[in-house]
């Protein structure tokens, strides 16, 4: 019988890049998992922050290479999209590579507040706001134009959100806008265009009818988000070209305009056999744009991209051990473990999002066919399938058991709530940050213990 680890190199190649097996152990990024496991207990999430800059660098290149390559004459932003993690290590490590940020809410606005005052960001950062205006978003977004934030960019994302900015905004110089396109949904979604931005056929008569004798703005940006993320299909290539059309019909008549935001979705690696080619992509995007500018004799716009998921999926994993083992009947045998999918997890039960999954030990052991159980007392609480095959392999083994989910830092503490309530009560696991020392030894930080019964008891007011 094969061993796990002969079984996974002939199913996918392994090791691959970012992780390895040293001593029947893994590693991830040169880090000794069962030594994290050892230190610290589990379940264990961790954030490994140096990928976060790797990943940003890529981009920035992949971007810079195709721009050249064919001649754009526009420049690139790289925007993080803070929804993604709102956490101050990430915030502060994106930040370190000269990029800006896209907002999405009311508070995210006092959160760059404190960034500017740490000497993180400068009031020069461009900042851009998307998402409905609520009233305490509005007003956060104005008084920080008052207070010389030169380069916040508020999106409309319906025609009113222009009404609310021009009672209020007094400023020396223009106000800069964007306008968010409503986009196609895809042709297997329950509705035909997005509830987010304004329509298509009335961005230029807005501006026309609203926008255009008003000095204290002028719209500087347009924006769209295609809902199948950044793909080499017709759906994207299409939805692209329509956009594109806009911004230079749009251009015409607006000198000001000069930026097209193509939004994020930036696939990251989410299986062991993800095979995305970011190179061509990129120089697709590029390559396109300026095309379809070249047929309307219009100047190529700066570039902006929205990078969330791409910018700290592959830093962050959560590590768990399995409690116990149950054979249910003669074809399923279960792993319990020591956590949950629906609290730590929650992609996972509600968009059967797939992550790397791999063993920490016991790589020399025989493998079997398995189901994840998480110990919450939901039906759902499960992992049983691979994005690339319908089932889930692991050690068999009597031996103590661990595993890890990897590539997790996108939306799942967000989501799954930080310090607060979960579903059976189960608590926010322990939370410890990797940085490098400049001698390349590994600086850990615990961020967070795991929450004790008080909190929780508090929280729900015993």
């Amino acid at each position: 019988m094969q061993s796990y680890s002969e079984f996974l190199d002939l199913s996918v190649g392994f090791p691959q890049e970012g992780f390895d097996v040293i001593d029947d152990e893994l590693y991830f990024q040169d880090l000794n998992l069962m030594e994290m496991i050892e230190t610290y207990g589990t379940p264990l999430r961790f954030t490994y922050l140096p990928m976060v800059s790797k990943k940003i660098q890529q981009a920035k290149i992949l971007f810079q290479t195709a721009i050249l390559k064919n001649n754009y004459r526009g420049d690139y932003k790289y925007c993080y999209c803070t929804k993604s993690s709102h956490f101050k290590h990430i915030v502060e490590e994106a930040l370190k590579n000269n990029i800006h940020l896209e907002t999405s809410s009311a508070f995210d606005m006092p959160m760059i507040e404190a960034l500017e005052k740490k000497g993180v960001l400068t009031k020069d950062t461009t900042i851009i706001c998307n998402g409905f205006k609520t009233y305490q978003y509005k007003q956060y977004i104005i008084d920080m134009l008052h207070d010389g934030y030169t380069n916040i960019i508020p999106v409309l994302d319906n025609k009113e959100e222009f009404n609310l900015f021009d009672d209020e905004v007094d400023i020396d110089t223009p106000c800069n806008l964007g306008i968010r396109i409503a986009a196609e949904e895809q042709p297997d979604s329950q509705f035909y265009t997005s509830r987010l931005g304004v329509r298509m056929e009335d961005i230029i008569d807005f501006y026309n009818n609203k926008i255009v004798h008003n000095p204290n703005f002028r719209v500087k940006l347009l924006h769209f988000f295609i809902n199948s993320g950044i793909t080499d299909s017709p759906y994207y290539w299409n939805e692209l070209e329509k956009y594109v059309t806009l911004y230079c019909k749009f251009k015409k008549i607006n000198p000001d305009l000069d930026t097209l935001d193509i939004g994020g979705g930036m696939p990251f690696k989410d299986s062991l056999v993800f095979d995305f080619d970011y190179e061509y992509m990129v120089n697709e995007i590029v390559k396109r744009i300026k095309e379809i500018c070249a047929i309307h004799e219009v100047m190529e716009p700066d570039i902006i991209t929205e990078f969330g998921k791409y910018t700290v999926a592959e830093a962050s994993g959560i590590l768990y051990k399995v409690l116990g083992r149950k054979q249910q009947n003669d074809r399923e045998r279960w792993l319990m473990l020591d956590g949950s999918f629906i609290t730590n997890l929650p992609d996972v039960w509600a968009l059967n999002q797939k992550y790397v999954l791999l063993p920490i030990n016991n790589w020399d052991a025989e493998y079997e066919r398995v189901n994840l159980g998480g110990i919450t007392c939901d039906g759902q609480d499960y992992y049983n399938q691979e994005a690339h095959m319908n089932s889930v392999f692991m050690p068999k083994t009597r031996k103590v058991q661990y595993l890890g989910f990897f590539h997790t830092g996108a939306y799942q503490e967000v989501l799954s709530g930080y310090g607060g309530i979960h579903h059976c009560l189960l608590p926010s696991p322990k939370h410890v940050l990797i940085r490098r020392n400049r001698d390349e030894s590994f600086n850990f930080e615990v961020f967070g213990e795991e929450q004790n019964s008080k909190q929780v008891l508090k929280i729900l007011g015993y």
